[in-house]
């Protein structure tokens, strides 16, 4: 099964592989810093290479996890600059070099770290649940168990999203074993129980709380830990997305509008300001 590379690191923009298998027009790596189409948030696009003879690439069009993660490939456009390459896709062994679109990932990683303190926020001012969300590289959207929201509301949504914006909070993760998460961590918060039984061990993303000034820490609570000898983050959730490492780097949220969904069910809309007309 591939080794999901940018759970553990989700800043490398390059990195190294080795072909394991190749089905039709996609090929399966034996790791992979690419990230599959999975909680919201849109899979990674780029170029995957052959390390010994670089003019022959493929885009890498799509990514998605099963049984294990699929990148489906398709031949560089000649017209977009890059060299037409052969449709037969690089064989099983062949050692080939990843380069993800950075802009593309950039800024899904900002929506997936503003989604995590819209969550945070709601759940602390309106006892409002997330059920689900979707994020764009330009707009994204939050689905809460709330029965509306007015104008009012939304007006200080946005404030405070800002306010937690420009604290530069620190964005850290690390993982940890479901049973013991189930057990001592806040399901509300973690959303814990919206995965499937399957995933075994989590990867915990944590934003700062308001006194953590230490840049956050990678280790997870242990059982019997003093709650008041460390800063309660803000949030704390389990998740395999991508983030940035501050909550400053996220810029300026703007919240566009709401809708009901259903019997207290509301959708937030937002976006970044660079990317409001």
């Amino acid at each position: 099964m591939t080794e999901q590379r940018y759970l553990a690191d989700d800043t490398v923009q390059r990195f190294e592989a080795t072909v394991e298998r190749t089905l039709e027009e996609r090929v399966v790596l034996d790791g992979t810093h690419f990230y599959p189409t999975g909680g919201g948030q849109p899979h990674d696009t780029g170029v995957l290479r052959v390390a010994d003879d670089p003019d022959r690439h493929w885009r890498v069009v799509d990514v998605e996890k099963t049984d294990t993660v699929y990148h489906t490939l398709a031949p560089v456009d000649a017209d977009r600059g890059g060299h037409a390459t052969p449709t037969a896709l690089p064989e099983p062994g062949t050692a080939v070099i990843g380069e993800i679109d950075w802009d593309r990932r950039r800024e899904h990683a900002r929506y997936h770290t503003a989604q995590h303190l819209l969550s945070a926020l709601l759940l602390e001012e309106f006892d409002a649940r997330t059920t689900g969300n979707q994020l764009y590289a330009d707009h994204a959207h939050l689905d809460a168990a709330y029965d509306r929201f007015d104008d009012d509301d939304l007006a200080r949504i946005e404030t405070r999203l800002n306010e937690l914006v420009d604290d530069d909070r620190p964005v850290t993760s690390y993982t940890m074993d479901r049973a013991d998460a189930e057990a001592t961590l806040d399901t509300d918060r973690t959303r814990i129980d919206l995965l499937p039984d399957s995933i075994t061990e989590l990867r915990i993303v944590e934003i700062g709380g308001e006194t953590d000034s230490d840049g956050g820490s990678d280790d997870p609570p242990a059982a019997g830990d003093d709650p008041d000898s460390t800063p309660d983050p803000y949030d704390r959730t389990a998740c395999a997305g991508t983030h940035v490492g501050s909550t400053g780097e996220i810029g300026t949220i703007v919240v566009t509008g709401r809708e009901t969904k259903g019997s207290e069910e509301e959708r937030v809309r937002f976006a970044l300001a660079d990317h409001v007309a």
